[in-house]
């Protein structure tokens, strides 16, 4: 071979490897058992939820470093999933995407294989949310005039956007828990005959519980099935657009009255969530699970955080020790600052919520685009940053991506969270999954960079992480 082709060769392989991003991986040399995979974002963004070398099980650090000790043995709540609430605005952007870059999208995001990161719980609209580009439900009549057999229930509006998304995405994660929540109902239910505020008359308590058993059973149809829904979103937040005034003793006695009684009388397995607002007020849903009529249908409560600690979550769970917890919905403002709204969202839900007894953790909205579109009138979000922002068939992944991420890739539906002390300024939750994996997830809310000693029985390993950094860690 002369000299020219030297070159060509040469240049060839380097042209090879500039195509492919090679991520450095440690290789084992004796079995899987014999490393710990870890997986690191910088808040500098020099590292996004990227594969670092990994690390070999040692007790070196043990009696010097600051160490985590995982307790298999102290078993928690089981996960349901991390995610994302899928707004009508959400399914806009996403059909408004080539099909070709939609579905490569939708598998990055969706699918359980591969570098898919995982999604495994979104949470849905009953009618429209404020991230729609307008106001709707599934039974809007001219002005006097009722249904309430709900004989002109239709989804309408949903087939343009929610469902085609929803049916793409399930064709790629059949397994995907859907919670679907209202805004509000139809307004001639309402005391002010609004879409905004205003409470649900008494007298309509029957007919707006056959409208949501009707939305469970016309998505039914559709090949969609509703896991769960929560009774109203923000019950306490009568000034979005769309929104209600459900103080806790009308919810409780829609529940018990009206809702309960013919989700059961409809067969329905669709669970029944509370409150679904924020943990400053856990008196509200303790208020409803001490009513026995009510709690009978209840499958447990929901939280945001837009004010309260996260650990109301578990005064509500020490309250009612037999019912379930959810984190339903946490907002990023635009246009976020990526190092600060990473660590904070990663310590206070991701580790925070789990900790405290939720079953999944979502974050709201899946998509923006650029202009922050659409939004309803008269109090919808203008400032929500997706955690993904689609402009065209370009994709920029936001904090919210890389939180969710951390979570959703390797703490699977039906993992166990496992007991594990907390030590100075490393937040850490870990789980145990369905294939008998721990998973350790933990961010560096310090200063400084924290060198730390992870230890599970008989095991053993040193990590570090920078300061603001995230790290999950994967093992058997």
């Amino acid at each position: 071979m002369n000299a020219k082709n030297y070159l060509s060769f040469f240049a060839a392989l380097l042209l090879l490897a500039c195509s492919k991003q090679i991520t450095p991986v440690r290789t084992p040399t004796t079995s899987a058992e014999a490393y710990v995979n870890q997986y690191l974002t910088r808040p500098d963004r020099s590292a996004l939820f990227a594969r670092q070398p990994a690390l070999s099980f040692s007790q070196n650090g043990l009696g010097v470093l600051p160490l985590i000790d995982i307790r298999q043995d102290s078993v928690y709540q089981t996960i349901d999933g991390f995610g994302y609430t899928l707004s009508g605005g959400s399914a806009g952007h996403l059909l408004q995407m080539t099909p070709a870059a939609r579905a490569t999208l939708l598998r990055e995001l969706f699918d359980t294989t591969g570098n898919s990161i995982g999604i495994s719980y979104l949470r849905l609209s009953i009618g429209a949310s404020d991230l729609n580009a307008k106001v709707f439900s599934y039974n809007d009549l001219p002005a006097g005039e009722t249904d309430p057999q709900m004989q002109r229930f239709d989804l309408g509006p949903d087939r343009q956007d929610m469902i085609p998304v929803l049916k793409e995405i399930l064709a790629i994660n059949p397994g995907i828990k859907l919670m679907a929540s209202p805004w509000s109902p139809p307004a001639w239910m309402k005391t002010n005959g609004d879409t905004r505020g205003g409470s649900l008359k008494p007298e309509w308590y029957d007919a707006y519980a056959r409208y949501l058993v009707r939305y469970v059973q016309e998505m039914q149809k559709e090949g969609i099935r509703i896991d769960a829904i929560t009774v109203q979103n923000e019950p306490l937040h009568p000034g979005n657009n769309p929104s209600l005034l459900m103080p806790a003793s009308e919810q409780a006695a829609f529940i018990k009255q009206s809702l309960g009684p013919q989700f059961r009388a409809a067969g329905l397995n669709t669970r029944i969530i509370i409150y679904d607002h924020n943990a400053d007020r856990p008196d509200y849903p303790i208020s409803i699970l001490n009513d026995p009529a009510a709690k009978q249908y209840i499958d447990g409560s929901a939280f945001h955080l837009y004010a309260g600690p996260i650990s109301a979550l578990s005064e509500v769970k020490a309250a009612h020790p037999d019912k379930h917890l959810y984190f339903t919905e946490q907002w990023t403002g635009a246009p976020g600052k990526f190092a600060e709204d990473l660590q904070w969202h990663v310590a206070t839900l991701t580790i925070g919520a789990t900790r405290n007894w939720a079953r999944c953790v979502l974050e709201w909205n899946l998509t923006s685009n650029p202009q922050l579109t659409p939004f309803t009138d008269r109090g919808g979000c203008s400032s929500c940053l997706g955690g993904i922002t689609i402009d065209g068939d370009r994709v920029m992944r936001n904090s919210g991506y890389y939180v969710v991420a951390h979570a959703s890739r390797y703490v699977r539906p039906g993992s166990v969270r496992v007991g594990s002390n907390t030590i100075q300024d490393v937040p850490n939750v870990a789980f145990r999954t369905p294939a008998g994996k721990l998973v350790l997830i933990a961010v560096n809310t310090g200063a400084a960079a924290k060198q730390f000693a992870v230890r599970s029985g008989s095991k053993s390993f040193v990590a570090s992480l920078d300061p603001g950094s995230v790290g999950t860690f994967v093992w058997e």
